[in-house]
Parts: C-alpha cells; structure tokens; sequence
C-alpha cells in the first residue's frame, strides 16, 4: 500500500465522524431555514388570501376591533418575508379599508362635536393610507425594480410594462395614495405626487375595468369631481362612471351610490337626486350578497349621516 493512501486513510480515519457531523449539521440547518422560509411563505399565503373572510360579517365594530390584530400581523409576516407580493397587496387593501371604514369616517361624524379628535383622526388616517401606498409600492417594486423612483419621474411610462396580474397592486396603491393626498392639502410635495396616482389607477382600469366589480369606476367617481375645476365635463364623466359601476355590481352595492350622492349631488346641488340615491341605500337588503354584507353596512351609516346633513350641505 503506498504512503499517500495510508495517509488518507489515517485522515478519514481521524476526521471522518467530525467532518460528517459538520457535514449533518450544514445540513439540517439549512434544512430549518429552508423549513422556517417555507412556514413563513405559507403563512403569507393565508394571511393574503383571508381579508375575505371579513366581507360577509354582519357587525362592522367587531370586525374594526379585530382588523388591527390582523394588519399587525401581517406586518410581523412581512418583516420576515419583505417581498411577498400577495400579503403586500393584502397589507396595501386592508390598510386602506380600516384607514377609511373607521378611522377617516369617525373622523367626519367627530368634526361636529369635537374638532380636535376629528383632526387627530384624520392625521392619523393619513398615516395609514401612507404606509398602505409605501406596501403597495414595494409589491410593484418587487416585480418592477425601479418603479417606484420612475413614477416620480416618468408616472405613464413606469407601469407600461405591467400586467392584468398586477391590476390590484396598481389599484389599491394608487387609492392609497390618493387618500393620503387628500388629507395632506398643506403639503405640496405629497400634492405633487398626483401625476403617480393617475398613472396606477389609469393603468389599473385600462387592463381590467370590470376588477373587484366597479372598484375602479367608484374610485374614479370621486377622482374625476377632484379635478372637476380642471375639467367641465367631470360629472358626466363621473356619471358614466357611475352608471358602470352599478351595472357591474348588479345594484347590490351601496359603494357607488353614496360616493356619487357625496360626490357629485352635492356639487351639482342636486338635493332631490342625493337623497332619493341615499334612501335607496338604506332600503338596501344587505343579505342578498352577503360577500358585500360587511361593506354594505358600513355605506349605510355614511348614508345615514350624510342624509342627516343635508340641510347643512345644500344651505344656499
């Protein structure tokens, strides 16, 4: 037997058990990483896709208790898997909602009584349609290296290249956005951004115009009376919007008739129109769809104290 295999075998011989141990141990712990990732990955995958559970609940101020629970979470998720694009859009929309169904809404029924707590509301409402938008952009970012900095730049061309699977990230970061915008009317960088919000919602509607049926169209009710100074014919616009929104939505969602009613009746002072659209959304059977249940019922109560209102918002 030669010198250099007596040697290799005195080495296996010597260091064979501790290399394979080291060897077992790379192993399993590379194995646990790969085994957390998954854990992780999959609890994203739950969180992403159980925002809809919500939907058919039939007591808003249970699930406004509970939705913070659920938001932080997803959060503590996302800390561990930054780039995981379906908890981002659902960390994007549920921010969204909660900012707006009971933070900015209990805002506007406080102003009456006390204009402190209502601004603080409002403040922090804005809050969360920023970190909402800031989620948002790191899921196109995600797919789109550099979007985020090209929207500043160049809004249209940043999102040309996007797709019909990208239409919710583009939708609900642009309503994000826009909300925070309209809670920051001092703040002129944040103003400046509108070209950004125009270009996801634009871009959202152009791929998929029936998505999460209407959204987009109740968004852009709103956003076409937010340029109205811009643009004369921004209430017929907002109509045709309007009237898509319902059609899409079979007239069992009370989403676009109070935003138009709010919108649009009252700048064209149009009381007979606003309250007839408001009646009809408190006559609504919130059972029939009861996916919609939950949202029904929160534009119910904005109905209602709009229609409380109306002396005061067509006082001559």
């Amino acid at each position: 037997m030669d010198q250099a295999r007596v040697s290799n075998m005195r080495y296996a011989r010597r260091f064979g058990p501790r290399a394979l141990l080291v060897a077992l141990t790379l192993c399993i712990a590379l194995s646990g990483c790969s085994v957390r990732n998954f854990a992780i990955n999959s609890m994203g995958d739950a969180l992403a896709a159980s925002g809809s559970g919500f939907g058919s609940d039939d007591d808003p101020e249970l699930v406004g208790a509970a939705a913070p629970f659920s938001l932080k979470l997803m959060e503590s998720v996302l800390a561990e898997s930054p780039n995981h694009r379906g908890l981002l859009l659902a960390a994007t929309q549920g921010f969204v909602q909660y900012a707006y169904a009971y933070v900015e809404l209990k805002a506007d029924e406080l102003e009456d009584t006390d204009l402190k707590a209502a601004h603080e509301q409002r403040e922090r409402a804005r809050r969360f349609y920023l970190r909402a938008r800031n989620y948002g952009l790191r899921g196109l970012e995600a797919a789109y290296p550099g979007v985020t900095k090209a929207l500043k730049t160049d809004p249209a061309n940043a999102v040309s290249n996007t797709g019909s699977e990208d239409v919710g990230i583009l939708y609900w970061t642009g309503v994000a956005w826009a909300a925070a915008i309209s809670l920051s009317k001092d703040d002129p960088f944040l103003i400046a951004d509108l070209p950004a919000v125009e270009a996801l919602v634009s871009r959202a509607l152009a791929l998929d115009e029936t998505f999460d049926r209407g959204g987009i169209h109740v968004f852009m009710i709103n956003y076409e009376m937010s340029r109205a100074g811009l643009n004369a014919d921004a209430p017929a616009r907002a109509r045709e919007h309007f009237a898509r929104a319902v059609e899409l939505t079979e007239g069992m969602h009370a989403a676009p008739y109070v935003t138009f009613a709010e919108a649009v009746c009252i700048a064209e002072r149009n009381r007979a129109e606003f309250e007839q659209l408001l009646r009809g959304v408190l006559a609504m059977d919130v059972s029939r769809k009861s996916e919609w249940r939950l949202v029904n019922l929160v534009m119910q109560r904005r109905a209602r104290w709009l229609l409380a209102r109306t002396e005061r918002l067509f006082a001559d």
